[in-house]
């Protein structure tokens, strides 16, 4: 579905000085920099994965999805896409791929969402009879009917996400693009957007590409796992694997009734994250050494609460970015 061969994507970046003087001498005289946004990037996806493209902003995760759709031209390397060069944007290329970007719409705002639902139906060419087929089965799905004649601008974030995810489907794409599919949404309306994306991937097989920075996303959402940073590529793998980089560890969030000893021995090999107040800790604990190390600190001081979990995903990129050695 995709393989990129060492893609890079340098911008010209132009740098002018401030103030009314700055603007003038611009004119004649302008200082440019290139900046590499992407970097000898190497990827191949196949039909039907979910894929999480991760990295911290800036990384270059939306210029990679710009150049996997075609908005924005590679630098060097090689790209095929659906067995396209995306850029052409070639009519059957459009037909086969939808791109939803949670900071852009594609719906026309001063119109019903029914009335953009029609014209994008002669955009793509679907017949009449599959096109009310596939827009009653989204519609139910995503339980928006009521809204259908509801001009966009009126609609919550929720609800206008609701009805960019039925734009883009309408034509029943082979390669779905999710840029921050739920950024800015409450919990419910990530979880609902959620659960219809990956119902309706695993009854059409789409393949599906995501970035987001809600790691909710990424662990309902992927089965693998692309981390991006400073445009090179710095793992690829499951999910599961990512977790794992950096050992069978919890996380663990002790407070106490009281300031403790925070140089006390029990704590140095844990990576210990102290509050400013000396009451509470975080740390990161083998699981070899859980029951051992929990014992000590039930025995040696005043615990008042004591939480464990699974390492998040979220902190094991952090420590990826502080670490990159590890990869």
């Amino acid at each position: 579905m995709i393989h990129a061969t060492a893609l890079s994507k340098n911008f010209r970046v132009y740098h002018k000085a401030p103030g009314f003087w700055g603007s003038v001498r611009s004119f004649w005289q302008r200082q440019y920099s290139d900046k590499p946004a992407v970097k000898a990037f190497d990827l191949e996806i196949g039909k039907g994965e979910r894929v999480g493209l991760l990295g911290p902003n800036g990384a270059g995760k939306t210029t990679l999805m710009k150049m996997f759709t075609g908005i924005i031209v590679p630098s060097s390397g090689q790209l095929s896409v659906l067995g396209h060069q995306p850029h052409a944007r070639s009519r059957d290329f459009r037909l086969r791929i939808a791109l939803v970007m949670g900071q852009k719409s594609q719906l026309w705002w001063d119109i019903p969402a029914m009335d953009s639902f029609v014209l994008l139906q002669r955009y793509y060419e679907i017949e009449e009879s599959t096109f009310r087929r596939r827009l009653n089965a989204l519609v139910s799905l995503l339980d928006v009917a009521p809204l259908l004649q509801v001009h966009v601008r009126k609609l919550s974030l929720g609800e206008r996400m609701k009805m960019e995810l039925i734009a883009c489907l309408l034509h029943q794409p082979e390669l779905l693009f999710l840029d921050e599919p739920t950024i800015g949404l409450d919990l419910v309306a990530q979880r609902k957007i959620r659960e219809f994306i990956l119902e309706w991937q695993r009854e059409y097989g789409t393949t599906v590409l995501l970035t987001s920075h809600y790691m909710a996303d990424v662990d309902a959402l992927c089965e693998r796992i692309v981390l991006v940073l400073n445009g090179q590529k710095r793992f690829d793998g499951g999910i599961r694997s990512f977790e794992s980089l950096l050992g069978r560890q919890k996380y663990v969030s002790v407070s106490f009734e009281q300031p403790v000893d925070t140089q006390s021995a029990v704590w140095q090999p844990h990576d210990p994250q102290w509050q400013a107040d000396g009451l509470q800790v975080e740390l990161r604990i083998d699981e070899a050494v859980l029951r051992e190390t929990a014992m000590a600190i039930f025995r040696d001081f005043p615990v008042q609460s004591f939480s464990m979990e699974k390492l998040p995903i979220e902190r094991v990129m952090h420590q990826l970015l502080q670490e990159t050695e590890v990869l």
